[in-house]
């Protein structure tokens, strides 16, 4: 039967177990019956009970709940969002290959492309995700092998048009869906191939695991699988299993979290000490009704631009009582941090310029408080 991602988020990644729980499974290894069935296991398509750098069960049932969040055949799960966003690369391009890249994307994944990738004979060519046809425009048929957006972007927010981005034929399209998380936006339904997360955001929700996945075709995701087994990036089954756990608070803890970032942007939107705020379901933001068209609701993350540069920040952040100075998201407390010397800060002055990552940008990511305390705990912070 049709069911909400809400009830998705239930009611996905069960096991035939009755156990409402999920089952963990640390055993790295398992015994055959004979070497006949040794050499089937080692042979096979992510066999379950072979070596858990091939697959675990644990895990497998975290990639089947992603799976049915993201309206997926198949998911696969890594030990990080970058471990996911390498093994994809990899097993996709090789020398010679050609891949389109929005130009505001997350600080990591820019430094991958423009440092291994490179290394390796890999181009990459940069889009602006808000100029309409911008994806299309710079796709060079018979060598791209990739188009890769991530929407929202980090830190700034930026949108990106998910119809637009699954019409491209020919390269396989990507979208780095982490700060939408699967109740916020599936980017399949718009055709886009495959979808990437870092779940030790939203998805794991509680700060305790490090994980990546990605969701898609079937056929295509166990030819990265053939790679990924090489490459080695495997899910821990102890993280896959909080991940799981998260999954089943997903749905009300976006929907909390989300309404509460809304009410703290427009609260900073009119507070004279603040030059900017972004935040894809504020008017203000300039692709607010592609998010409202394409998004069930606007996320956790709310970018702020302060006037005086990193020594304003930095005085600023110290006088937050219920914020913390860390560097993620997606997790029960609110959280701050300076993507400039953080998330960007292996990138250049002019790299920083070109994401718009400026010294007096901050990135909040809305936990569980009160949404009424957090705005009292910011306006404080910035009135002293």
């Amino acid at each position: 039967m049709p069911k909400n991602p809400d009830t998705t988020a239930i009611t996905a990644g069960r096991g035939p177990s009755a156990s409402l729980a999920p089952g963990l499974w640390p055993s790295t290894v398992w015994e055959s019956s004979s070497l006949t069935d040794a050499t089937q296991r080692a042979t096979s398509l992510r066999s379950g009970e072979f070596y858990s750098r091939f697959s675990n069960p644990t895990v497998s049932q975290l990639e089947q709940a992603v799976a049915e969040l993201e309206g997926a055949e198949s998911a696969l799960a890594f030990g990080s969002g970058m471990g996911a966003l390498a093994s994809l690369v990899l097993a996709l391009c090789g020398q010679g290959s050609h891949i389109v890249a929005q130009n505001n994307i997350y600080g990591a994944t820019l430094s991958f492309l423009q440092g291994p990738c490179a290394r390796f004979g890999i181009e990459t060519t940069f889009v602006d995700p808000a100029v309409p046809g911008s994806f299309a425009a710079a796709v060079i048929p018979g060598r791209t092998m990739l188009v890769l957006a991530e929407t929202p972007s980090n830190p700034r927010l930026t949108i990106t048009n998910l119809a637009e981005l699954g019409a491209i034929k020919g390269p396989f399209t990507v979208v780095d869906s982490t700060m939408a998380t699967p109740t916020g936006q599936r980017p399949l339904d718009f055709g886009v191939d495959i979808v990437l997360h870092s779940a030790t955001k939203g998805i794991g929700g509680h700060n305790d695991a490090l994980l990546g996945v990605i969701a898609g075709e079937r056929d295509l995701l166990n030819d990265i699988w053939s790679y990924s087994v090489m490459h080695g990036a495997s899910a821990s089954p102890y993280d896959a299993l909080n991940a799981l756990r998260g999954i089943r608070t997903l749905a009300v803890r976006t929907e909390r979290q989300s309404k509460s970032a809304l009410t703290i942007a427009h609260a900073l939107q009119a507070h004279s000490s603040v030059k900017d705020v972004f935040h894809p379901f504020l008017e203000s933001h300039p692709q607010h009704d592609l998010a409202r068209a394409q998004m069930r609701h606007g996320g956790s993350i709310v970018a702020v631009e302060l006037d005086g540069g990193f020594a304003e920040c930095n005085a600023f952040v110290q006088k937050l009582e219920l914020a913390h100075i860390a560097t993620s998201f997606g997790g029960p407390e609110t959280l701050v941090c300076h993507p400039a010397t953080s998330t960007h800060a292996g990138l250049s002055k002019e790299a920083l310029d070109a994401v718009g990552v400026t010294a007096g940008l901050l990135r909040f990511s809305i936990g569980l408080e009160d949404a009424d305390d957090l705005v009292i705990d910011i306006t404080n912070a910035l009135s002293r």
